[in-house]
């Protein structure tokens, strides 16, 4: 299985660093494990933050990184080695374990953090931490400045000031390295596949949920652990709810069928969606509002382009859909004036993308000093128009209705312009009817 290698966890500790203010610290915990009920917990993933320094991928730690440390610069807290424990729930890296396969400078029990952190923090100026995403350690952040304060009368030193950590973090994670963009790439080839098998497999009487099994087992055979979302797989008027995520309706003859699904290889997302008809062949409707949310998509796609500015492919999107829906009569009126009064937004509602990385809606600010964020080589945006007519909206033919479409993929800056990473999925219209009729022979020919 593809990972981040341990000297590219060095790198990025050592790149925040170099960005921190003199004598400060920064502390970040790890993710906290959640009960789904009773005493049955939900699969523990790390947080994005913690594992992006890391890569430590336990419960219970806490990572300090303090610049210019004698005795090491980066700190890890974490569970100690407990056969007992182990035998029921697995092995525990321990502090040994920690330092050697996780390049971290010193590693102590979490038990003893009390003792020592504050020891850490004391004489530094500045604290950096994510103040405010998780209200427990906050606490305990505080109970450690206050015990320092309360040595002030002894000499001693407590922080003057804290910084948000996430405004440094967030970017460095905007900039995706070569390592990435290879799991990246692949998270997006796996994905792919996964939506071949959906369409390959669909066929009116099935259920939605069924499609999502497929779409499973595509992921997990091919090293993907689990989904980076919970799946969307919305038949008919279901397509029209943007998060939909019941996935247990039947799948009818004429219905469109709408899945948003993308895998998770070693904490790096995927995010595609594809809309295909449950029984192989578009009708003239489906057709008609596909080929304009394409048309729309494949322009947006060829703004993504170093220099130019995150809206460019929004804006696009919102001319082309719009012009779109007035030659089909769905919209009337003068195109400018429709786009300005925001006419377009009951059919087509959202933002037409969003950063991906560790975080399927990735962090990094996307406007820079009041102004749209310039893209540059390394970033990762999804490009995802989508139209939905509500199956009560009166404002049009009831042969529109209840029609949901998004087509969305996950697309990298480059130095000469972009590269989809989820091309291996089929969004032509040919090419999808194509691949359903082949499908449907070959199970006609094994019945």
């Amino acid at each position: 299985m593809m990972k981040i290698s341990k000297k590219e966890y060095a790198r990025r500790r050592q790149h925040l660093m170099a960005q921190m203010e003199e004598n400060s610290i920064a502390i970040l915990p790890s993710a906290p494990v959640h009960i789904r009920n009773r005493d049955v917990e939900h699969l523990f993933r790390q947080d994005s933050d913690f594992y992006y320094l890391s890569g430590f991928p336990e419960p219970e730690s806490v990572l300090a990184l303090i610049p210019g440390r004698e005795h090491g610069e980066t700190v890890l807290f974490c569970r100690e080695r407990d056969p007992a424990m182990e035998l029921w729930h697995g092995y525990r890296f321990g502090q040994e374990g920690a330092m050697a396969e996780f390049g971290v400078d010193d590693a102590f029990p979490i038990g003893d953090i009390d003792e020592i952190l504050p020891g850490l923090i004391e004489g530094r100026d500045r604290v950096y931490y994510a103040m405010g995403c998780n209200r427990d350690f906050d606490n305990q952040i505080m109970s450690w400045v206050n015990t320092i304060k309360s040595k002030a009368n002894q000499g001693a030193h407590p922080p003057g000031e804290f910084l948000a950590l996430d405004h440094l973090l967030h970017d460095l994670r905007l900039y995706k390295s070569a390592g990435e963009v290879k799991l990246m790439r692949e998270a997006g080839a796996i994905s792919a596949r996964a939506h071949i098998r959906a369409m390959e497999i669909c066929e009116p009487g099935l259920y939605e949920y069924q499609l999502e099994a497929e779409l499973n087992h595509e992921f997990q055979r091919s090293g993907s652990r689990w989904p980076a979302y919970p799946s969307i797989v919305g038949a008919g008027k279901n397509g029209c709810i943007l998060h939909y995520t019941e996935n247990d309706a039947p799948i009818r003859n004429n219905d469109l069928v709408l899945i948003d699904a993308g895998c998770e290889l070693d904490y790096y997302a995927s995010d595609i969606t594809r809309t295909f008809p449950a029984n192989g062949r578009f009708t003239r409707e489906q057709r008609a509002l596909y080929e304009l949310v394409l048309k729309s998509q494949l322009a947006a796609i060829e703004q993504v382009q170093p220099g130019n500015h995150w809206n460019d492919p929004h804006e696009v999107v919102v001319r082309i859909l719009t012009e779109g829906l007035v030659e089909l009569g769905l919209l009337k009126g003068e195109v400018q004036e429709l786009i300005d009064t925001e006419a377009y937004k009951p059919f087509f509602m959202h933002r037409t993308g969003h950063w991906l990385g560790m975080d399927v809606h990735d962090v990094g600010d996307y406007k820079v000093g009041g102004e749209w964020r310039v893209l540059e080589p390394g970033m990762v945006l999804t490009i995802e128009p989508g139209l939905y007519i509500a199956p009560d909206e009166e404002s049009v033919a009831k042969r529109w209705r209840g029609i949901g479409i998004r087509i969305e993929d996950d697309v990298l800056v480059t130095r000469k312009g972009h590269e989809v990473l989820s091309a291996g999925a089929p969004k032509g219209i040919d090419e999808i009817e194509a691949l359903m009729a082949a499908a449907r022979a070959r199970r006609e020919a094994c019945a």
